[in-house]
Formats: structure tokens, sequence, C-alpha cells
């Protein structure tokens, strides 16, 4: 494990594989660095590229601070890119994809090529809430300090996850890693609220990107794909026949090696 210093002092932990052209991995909510796909994938991606996958701040061994902003999380990718050379491509997925899209408006000239992985622009469960309602709602359950609350909320509400397999999570060992990361589910709130109107987030956008969604995955994530190639000049899309928003990683990988 390395760390490097954000801007406003905050350490951020990130594993450095493989050798050539870097590549950042950037999660999306509850992700860290250890979960077994991202592992795989940076295994996978390490025989040609320098594979950097990072716990986002709040996330497993990364420090955190107070006050959330968007800004301070693309304060900590540049520090990754400033430790790692200067430049780098970006890898995102679900809403880690939308914080990919906004550092590279940040960072001009330092992000290369943008894949992004069904960022959920348009929602994702059933329900007819707007991300803005569902913020805060989770800001009053953290309040309250009810976690697990949150993490049922995130999963039944927000998500969509059935309830059978939400239940099945809570009698299991994961539950409770996942519900110490339950403040972090306001981070990507906010940042999926901010792209409440994605075309007016991602207008002017120059970077050569790939968007991709799972054959299999829901209408959303179709459209929130082809929303990317509509908007992006450089844009392509790729939908990965048999996929689910949890993408096998050796597909990802094929994908990923021939774009970057």
């Amino acid at each position: 494990m390395n760390k490097v210093i954000s801007k406003d002092g905050t350490a951020i932990a990130y594993d450095r594989t493989g050798k050539g052209p870097v590549v950042i991995m950037v999660g999306g909510a509850l992700s860290t660095r250890s979960v077994p796909q991202v592992k795989t994938l940076a295994a996978l991606l390490a025989p040609h590229f320098t594979v950097i996958g990072y716990d986002r701040r709040g996330h497993g061994d990364s420090g955190d601070s107070r006050q959330y902003t968007i800004g301070r999380e693309v304060e900590d990718i540049e520090a990754l890119i400033n430790a790692s050379g200067g430049k780098a491509s970006l890898y995102g997925h679900s809403s880690g994809a939308a914080l990919a899209l906004e550092a590279a408006h940040r960072l001009d000239g330092k992000i290369q090529k943008l894949a992004l992985y069904e960022p959920p622009f348009l929602g994702t469960g059933n329900s007819t809430r707007s991300y803005a309602e569902h913020l805060a709602k989770l800001k009053e359950l953290l309040r309250a300090n009810l976690r697990d609350e949150m993490l049922n909320y995130w999963m039944t509400d927000v998500t969509g996850t059935p309830a059978a397999y939400v239940a099945q999570m809570k009698n299991s060992p994961m539950w409770e890693g996942l519900v110490a990361l339950t403040p972090t589910l306001v981070y990507d709130l906010t940042i999926m609220n901010e792209y409440s109107k994605p075309g007016e987030r991602i207008d002017g956008l120059r970077i050569p990107t790939l968007a991709m969604d799972g054959g299999a995955s829901p209408a959303w994530a179709h459209e929130a794909a082809q929303l990317l190639v509509d908007q992006i000049p450089n844009a392509k899309r790729r939908t990965l026949e048999g996929q689910t928003h949890g993408a096998d990683p050796e597909v990802l990988a094929t994908v990923l090696v021939e774009f970057f």
C-alpha cells in the first residue's frame, strides 16, 4: 500500500501494479481498492499499464475531511496523477464514472483518455424520487447515526436491489463492512445530484472517451452510454453482451486494453 497527500492534507491510500501508461481506476459507491473485482481487474490490466487502484476519501485506508466537496475528490485524483508522472487515463465505474468525468473537466491536460461504465445519470431503481431527495434522506439518517437504515435505504430505494437479496446480505459478513462505509453514500449522491442534468456538465469535453454498458443491464444504463456518445465528440460506445452493472473483470479488461 502507498499513500499520497491530497491538497487539503487528506491521505489517500493506493496500490500501484504493472508498467506502462498510467490508468487510474475510480470506484463507485461502497467500493474500495480491496474489492475482489477491483483487484482482479487491476491484475488483468497490469501486463499492459501502470494501474492505480485507490480508496476514495472516506473509504478503506484513506483519510477524510469534515467538509465534503466534489472538488476535493478531484484533488485526490490529481494528487495520484502527480505522483505517477503527471498524466493518466481514468476508468470509472457507476458514480465513479461521473467523478472521472468531473476530473476530466477540471484537470485539463492531465487526463488522456476516459473509459466510463454505466454512470447512473437517470437513477437506478424504481423510485420516483430525485437524487436531491435521496440525498436529503441519507443526510437525515446519517445525522441520526442510523447507518443500518442508511444502507437498507440505499439498497432498496436508491439502487432498487430486491428486498430478498438485501435480507440475505444482512445475514452475511459483508453487511457490517458496508455499513462502515455508509457515510460515503452521501458523497456519491452529491456527485450524482450534480449530474442530474448531465448534458450541461459534459458539454465541451473533448477527451477520447469510451462509454460502456452491459447488454443485460437495465434501460437507464443504455441511455447513459448513449448520452455520453451524443454529447462527447470523441466518444464511442461498447455494449458488453451478457454483462450487468457488475461486469466480469475479464470482459472489461479486454475492452479496456484495446481502448487504452
